[in-house]
């Protein structure tokens, strides 16, 4: 880990800012004592959507359709 006073950190920026891509961490000084620290951000994960984006994680049971027992269907106001 890099130690950088606040002038060196204005003057420098740009370049600082492309060792903290390569992955450096930098901590930025005032009069000897850290107060800052420059790290990278982690990029976002992109989010899969549409058709397939559940599939291994949802299981459709094959009497998903069937009619419910009667005391449940009563419950839901539903008529057996």
């Amino acid at each position: 880990m890099k130690t950088v006073n606040i002038h060196a950190a204005k003057t420098h920026l740009s370049r600082l800012i492309e060792e903290v891509g390569e992955g450096e961490e930098i901590v930025i000084a005032r009069a000897g004592r850290p107060v800052a620290k420059l790290v990278a951000v982690a990029p976002a994960r992109a989010r899969r959507r549409g058709l397939g984006a559940l599939k291994g994680r949802v299981r459709i049971r094959g009497d998903f359709d069937a009619p419910l027992p009667a005391d449940l269907a009563r419950a839901f106001g539903i008529k057996p």
